[in-house]
């Protein structure tokens, strides 16, 4: 097993494999630091108050319920949900409840094998990297000090549900407030009005039923795919990228319907993704790019778009068309709720498919882009794939691709992006590189606004290449280029 003082936070939280790094042992180390590290954080609060959420994965109720335990052990008020649930339910939950943050036990889009906790913060937001980093601090200091590190190590087991909630921890349904929520966002009653076809793949995760439920609540017809409990996600990482979504798009196909739309959500439903009415895949950067143009030309609003380094350059052009800020961030929400929690905020998004929108918590909601969608939809009255054809004439054609590799070592890693940045190329084929950026891995920009971006990534054991172009075909050879190089600069 690695050392607990390897424990350390990435792009969103703590992840590992169950049973070899996320074990309840190092939960308990890692739960007992954020308790100490919010105390730190509250000092003239008592007692602290902290809810406690968890996905569909193998053992998260189980995990969810330990986790509650040691915050309660640790003098801390805890609650925890009833049932499984997204991550942006349970982060919507926390100001409601005035709570100082909440813990959910999620992987999010990783593989069945990987568990993890996310923090948020009295806002709803992502914990930031100095909180973060207090609490990897506080970790060390557990493990280091075996007087304080006892307890943990010999924590026995959990005890059974009705032993941990009894007269200790305070069970709460955060549905309801959720639900009060997307009403104040979105108008639902024109979506109602629309006579829209959804097919809705949750891909066993933990935002099952809930859009199902709402649209069919309004009488939209609706039908969900993997619908159920399934803590393997049916052999197929939980995460929205067309690879993974080809039932969805044959039951798209199937319908034979201009107002058919499918929905895909990743395991702890923050991040989106949907199938037009011709069966095709539609990327998160398409999606964002639809969103924004929604609420500047149908809702009239204005204020600050933020996007994560990797995202496309629609939205680039998009604010510059509306005459709109734009700040751009390293990859991780994290880095995006910083700019809501300053104000004038309109839209915030990132590669992967996390959208974040004004007026509701600093956090990236899929539920929120998947009915801002469906509204979008409902005004234009316009079938998807015709919306994007429009938004192509407005900005331009702009193809994506993700390509994982292998993860390299520490050391190749850095002598990968040193050598890109203290010998950039001048050229990919016929592309003229005209700026090297280095804000998160490393971003070749070539002059017709094309680009090849070199990442680790921060939740997985995998080096990311990232590349945008106007047509696939540059796409897959930029894609194609970097691994070369990639390997040429391992081997």
């Amino acid at each position: 097993m690695p050392s607990p003082l390897k424990l350390r936070f990435g792009t969103d939280g703590w992840r590992g494999l169950i049973a070899r790094d996320f074990t309840f042992e190092n939960l308990r180390r890692v739960v007992r630091a954020v308790a100490a590290t919010f105390r730190a954080t509250y000092p003239d609060r008592h007692p602290l108050l902290l809810a406690v959420g968890y996905d569909t994965r193998f053992l998260s109720r189980r995990f969810a319920e330990v986790a509650a335990e040691v915050l309660h052990s640790e003098g801390i008020d805890a609650r925890l949900t009833t049932s499984y649930l997204p991550t942006p339910v349970l982060a919507c939950a926390v100001p409601y409840l005035t709570a100082q943050g909440g813990l959910m036990i999620t992987a999010s889009h990783n593989h069945a094998g990987y568990n993890g906790l996310k923090i948020r913060i009295a806002d709803g937001g992502p914990a930031t990297a100095t909180l973060t980093g207090q609490i990897e601090a506080e970790i060390r200091r557990l493990v280091t000090d075996p007087l304080v590190d006892h307890d943990v190590s010999h924590g026995g087991t959990p005890r059974s549900v009705g032993q941990t909630i009894e007269g200790t921890i305070e069970p709460f349904d955060p549905f309801p407030l959720y639900r009060q929520r997307l009403r104040a966002l979105v108008d639902l009653e024109t979506i109602a009005r629309s006579r829209l076809r959804v097919v809705i793949d949750p891909m066993y995760g933990a935002s099952q039923g809930l859009v199902a439920g709402i649209l069919r609540a309004i009488g939209l017809e609706v039908l969900e795919l993997h619908g159920e409990v399934n803590p393997w996600f049916g052999g197929v990482p939980p995460e929205p990228l067309a690879e993974h979504l080809c039932e969805l798009a044959d039951r798209i196909k199937g319908l034979k319907d201009a107002r058919a739309i499918g929905l895909a959500f990743d395991g702890d439903g923050d991040r989106l993704a949907a199938i037009d009415e011709n069966g095709s895949y539609v990327t998160p950067h398409q999606i964002f790019a639809l969103l924004l143009r929604h609420l500047v030309t149908r809702r009239g609003l204005a204020g600050m778009v933020v996007k994560t380094v990797s995202t496309t350059m629609m939205i680039d052009r998009l604010t510059e068309r509306y005459g709109l800020p734009l700040t751009v961030t390293p990859i991780g929400f994290k880095h995006i709720a910083e700019i809501i929690r300053r104000g004038s905020f309109l839209i915030g998004g990132e590669e992967s498919g996390g959208i974040g929108v004004a007026g509701h918590i600093p956090e990236r909601d899929g539920v929120v882009s998947a009915l801002l969608l469906l509204e979008c939809l409902a005004i234009e009255g316009k079938p998807l794939g015709a919306l994007l054809c429009d938004l192509e004439a407005e900005v331009g054609p702009h193809c994506y691709r993700r390509l994982d590799l292998a993860q390299a070592s520490v050391g190749e890693r850095r002598e990968l992006e040193g050598r890109i940045l203290d010998d950039p190329p001048a050229r990919i084929e016929e592309w003229q590189i005209k700026e090297v950026q280095s804000l998160d891995g490393v971003k070749l920009v070539a002059s017709d606004g094309s680009w090849l971006m070199v990442r680790p990534s921060g939740t997985e054991p995998v080096l990311r290449l990232y590349a945008e172009a106007p047509t696939l075909d540059q796409v897959s050879r930029l894609l194609a280029w970097g691994k070369a190089y990639v390997e040429g600069a391992r081997w």
